[in-house]
């Protein structure tokens, strides 16, 4: 069943969103990109005549009720988006009699799931390494599944438009589906989007296909890095990671961000895409400073040169051409990761040049896909969001669907 060819007439549609939206010290809302992300999915079942029941879950409380995490800070946001009243529960287990009162048109935002251990339904206060661990798992298993019904009974129908925890098997993403028959449990347009975004990246590859990894760390992209050996013409690795590639070839990287012991891991890479004949570029240059701070000293400097008290914070000229000269000719594009600090102004021209040739290869006829919480950052302060083919909502979700594994929300309702 689609949502498309599914009339909502009459019927309660609980709809899993992904509203962990990031909040200031004052509970305001600074990036409202996922609340406007799902408002397709929310006003078709409102203008069929249904009513809705949004639930979602902010932040990592750990199955426990704290109101730093409450979604009553985001009520008023939710209401203004969807241009009428929306009515809050305090407690999303407790919310039988506010979801039967519901009349058509109406909406109810249920409190942050989270606040329940059995959403995520990992055991607490109890260590792998225990002997009761097995047990435990067991009868959160069992709990997860009740709690799972007890949010089902709200509705008449499942719809799971939150891409962004579609990689977890939690009760609202995946164990709820097991409560609705095919015909009242289906993906909202933002899940279908990015399902069809994935396929594009991954099925329907025009080449050349380039792939642009970023950010901190080579161990959290591993997985990724070797599924994409396999599909990609070219792989541009930078930010963070560069420094450890680097080092690994013999450089001095001062004091820049480094794992030290990924060493071999960086050989390893580097070994495995000249045997794939992938191109991999790494960046030769970069912008190195004196302090983790905007206001910082800086030089340009070669990235195995870098002096001692100094770190590389973005990407050199001479590397950004290189990126621009690999990007501009491509068909498929996946961006996930910056190329530098780019929250800081002084440090944005590496990721800034990749944004540049990724929209500049779009207006080519390339299939551009951006990916993960940071590049979506990028590409939403640069103003180039519109510019470019899809921007992903889900990191974590977007990662591990290319590197090939079964999502368990897509799954569920598939």
């Amino acid at each position: 069943m689609t949502i498309d060819s599914f009339n909502f007439d009459g019927k309660k549609a609980i709809v899993r969103v992904d509203f962990n939206v990031p909040l200031d010290e004052n509970g305001h809302i600074t990036d409202d990109t996922r609340i406007r992300g799902a408002l397709p999915t929310l006003n078709k079942i409102l203008n069929d005549g249904g009513s809705l029941i949004i639930m979602s879950h902010m932040g990592k409380p750990k199955g426990k009720v704290n109101p730093k995490f409450s979604l009553s800070q985001i009520k008023d946001d939710v209401a203004k988006a969807l241009g009428r009243e929306v009515k809050f529960a305090d407690d999303c287990a407790k919310a039988a009699d506010a979801a039967k009162a519901l009349k058509p048109g109406e909406v109810l935002l249920l409190e942050n799931l989270r606040f329940y251990p059995e959403e995520e339904g990992k055991p607490t206060g109890i260590e792998k390494t225990d002997p009761g661990y097995e047990a435990a798992k067991k009868e959160m298993k069992e709990r997860q599944k009740e709690f799972a019904k007890t949010l089902a009974s709200y509705a008449d129908v499942y719809v799971n438009d939150a891409f962004g925890t579609a990689h977890r098997k939690h009760a609202s993403t995946a164990v709820i589906a097991d409560s609705f028959d095919k015909d009242h449990k289906m993906l909202g347009y933002l899940m279908e989007k990015e399902v069809k975004a994935v396929d594009n990246i991954l099925k329907d590859i025009r080449r050349p296909f380039t792939a642009i990894m970023g950010g901190s760390k080579v161990s959290t992209k591993i997985g990724i890095i070797e599924n994409l050996m396999d599909k990609v013409d070219n792989l541009i690795l930078c930010g963070g990671m560069t420094y450890t590639f680097a080092k690994a070839m013999g450089g001095h990287v001062g004091d820049s961000i480094c794992e030290n012991d990924k060493l071999d891991l960086a050989l390893d890479i580097m070994k495995k895409a000249k045997e794939k004949g992938v191109n991999l570029v790494l960046g030769t240059d970069c912008v190195a400073a004196n302090a983790f701070s905007n206001d910082a000293d800086t030089q340009i400097c070669s990235v195995k040169e870098i002096p001692d008290g100094w770190e590389g914070l973005d990407a050199g000229p001479e590397t950004r051409k290189s990126f621009e000269a690999v990007i501009e000719p491509s068909k498929t594009i996946l961006w996930n990761g910056p190329a530098g600090v780019f929250e800081f102004d002084n440090f944005t021209a590496g990721s800034r040049a990749i944004a540049d040739a990724i929209v500049k290869a779009t207006k080519n006829g390339a299939f551009s896909l951006i990916g993960g919480g940071d590049s979506v950052a990028c590409i939403n302060k640069f103003g180039l969001a519109d510019e470019v083919s899809y921007v992903s909502t889900g990191g974590g979700a977007l990662l591990e669907a290319i590197e090939g594994k079964v999502l368990p929300g897509v799954a569920a309702v598939e």
